[in-house]
């Protein structure tokens, strides 16, 4: 598989633009697509910090325009990484066996914890999104969201397995260099030292803290369900922006 259609199978995976990708995808192909994950989160990015510059420069207010910019978000990805988080937060209030845990996550609905976890990670995320609006940080809110699509390649890494009757996870996990996920680390901590320019360390100190969050919270689902699934790379990419966000918005 070419590097651009590894492209345009990322893009299809993880947004509901109209780009199709191959027919038929095998490890190989699903290999590239996860290691071009960033590349997709900073194109979502770009386009969530112009909705967010446009709808304040339009007239309304921070919260507003920080709401509506992490529903567009949710919208143009499916809505998937949200129903992960939920899923997986449901999963691991269950207390139960990694078969059971894993039954819950496929039930279809939203327990308590899934709850919790949605409205917590939809207010932070606002709420962040809306401060950096405030300081007029644009670059700090794409950077926010491309940091969690960096954490898909580090969650799918060598040695990393799928869990039992997980298609996605079974297709993706294991299939990264620990040098890709790296690279793409060293990626998000360069362009933070701009994210924060009155504070240049701001920047990297939270792209960092989200990044090591997000993979000690994906280290424990994994270990928890049995192995890697789509609920849990969804699970790790909201906990990461989330923080991220956060993290970027602070005053320093």
């Amino acid at each position: 598989m070419t590097r651009a259609a590894g492209i345009r199978l990322a893009v299809s995976w993880l947004t509901v633009l109209p780009v199709r990708g191959p027919d038929d995808v095998d490890r190989a192909g699903a290999s590239r697509a996860i290691a071009l994950a960033p590349v997709v989160g900073a194109l979502l990015g770009a386009g969530a910090a112009a909705l967010l510059w446009a709808l304040t420069g339009a007239g309304a207010s921070a919260p507003l325009a920080g709401l509506v910019t992490v529903a567009a978000l949710a919208l143009l990805t499916r809505g998937m990484h949200l129903d992960g988080l939920s899923d997986a937060m449901d999963g691991l209030g269950s207390y139960g066996p990694p078969e059971r845990a894993r039954q819950i996550m496929k039930s279809g609905g939203v327990g308590p914890f899934g709850a919790a976890a949605l409205i917590f990670a939809i207010g932070v995320q606002s709420f962040a999104f809306a401060a950096l609006a405030d300081a007029g940080r644009w670059f700090a809110v794409a950077l926010a969201v491309a940091t969690g699509r960096v954490v898909v390649v580090l969650a799918c890494r060598r040695g990393v397995p799928g869990a039992p009757g997980t298609a996605f996870g079974a297709l993706v996990s294991d299939t990264q260099s620990p040098l890709i996920g790296a690279g793409w680390v060293v990626v998000a901590l360069s362009c933070a030292v701009l994210a924060v320019p009155e504070h240049p360390w701001l920047g990297p100190v939270a792209v960092a803290v989200s990044v090591g969050i997000a993979a000690l919270a994906i280290r424990h689902m994994v270990r928890r369900f049995g192995g890697l699934s789509g609920d849990v790379l969804g699970a790790g990419i909201e906990i990461s922006v989330t923080v991220a966000a956060a993290g970027l918005s602070l005053a320093g």
